[in-house]
């Protein structure tokens, strides 16, 4: 797919995809939608990518929906199933929905919040895996203010990030959080100042690319977004299942062979 709405490069193992509408405050149109989700599943297919970090132009992340386009939207595109992508590590009815790529994609996705973060703007952060903001990003779910209701399982995935009461406070006040009280209730993992941003994500991703195993991390990402489902039994045993394999992988290998030799790793994702 020819990118219009966001910029795709990679460096050295990482993808960087930038939404790339800054006039508009990186506003989500049909068309960025797409190419979003193509520039995911790209980064996600292709074997010399190991980490991807999710940024926005100019002065935001992404104000949510374009309005104008939102207007204009037929009230049923919510359920188009042509934009859902299964959750391929799993037929788990509860991730066959349209943002089901984020936590579908076996690499870890890294948001780089940059400024205003609204809507489904605040979606797409939550589905990432690492949520990095700067010190003037702002937050906020912005659908009470619209006529809107909480979207997309945000209302699911808020609660379990920053517990029952403050996902209540920010769906039905639709109140702006300023980037301090983000990192005090948990809804970002670090806070940096703006010219830090960009470094301090991509040493983050880099860090994620070179010194862990890719299958590793492929296989606890997925460990992570199931566990909600599971009683701790069936987590103890899927894990104790997960770990033969382990002991059997390659990357095992190499983890305790950088370890004695005291060399960095040289995982290969098998």
């Amino acid at each position: 797919m020819e990118y219009t709405e966001l910029l795709y490069q990679r460096s050295d193992w990482i993808a960087i995809i930038t939404l790339n509408r800054p006039r508009h405050m990186n506003a989500l149109t049909r068309r960025l939608e797409l190419e979003l989700r193509d520039a995911i599943d790209r980064a996600d297919d292709d074997p010399q990518v190991r980490a991807i970090m999710l940024t926005g132009a100019g002065k935001a992340f992404c104000a949510g929906m374009d309005m104008g386009e939102l207007a204009t939207l037929p009230p049923d595109d919510i359920l188009d199933l042509s934009r859902m992508r299964p959750f391929d590590m799993n037929r788990r009815a509860d991730y066959q929905t349209r943002y089901s790529y984020f936590p579908a994609c076996s690499k870890p996705i890294i948001a780089a919040i940059n400024g205003a973060a609204a809507g489904l703007g605040l979606v797409m952060a939550l589905y990432s895996d690492f949520r990095y903001a700067s010190d003037n990003a702002v937050f906020t779910t912005a659908f009470a203010r619209r006529g809107l209701v909480a979207e997309h399982g945000i209302a699911w995935i808020l609660s379990r990030v920053i517990g029952h009461a403050r996902a209540a406070d920010l769906l039905l006040s639709s109140r702006r959080v300023e980037a301090g009280e983000a990192l005090q209730m948990g809804l970002v993992h670090r806070v940096l100042q703006q010219d830090m941003l960009h470094e301090q994500a991509l040493a983050l991703a880099t860090a994620l690319a070179t010194e862990v195993s890719p299958r590793s991390l492929r296989i606890m990402k997925r460990q992570i977004w199931e566990a909600p489902f599971q009683d701790l039994a069936e987590a103890v045993r899927l894990a104790n299942c997960e770990m033969v394999e382990s002991l059997r992988s390659a990357d095992f290998k190499e983890g305790i062979a950088h370890f004695v030799e005291r060399r960095q790793p040289a995982f290969t994702g098998r």
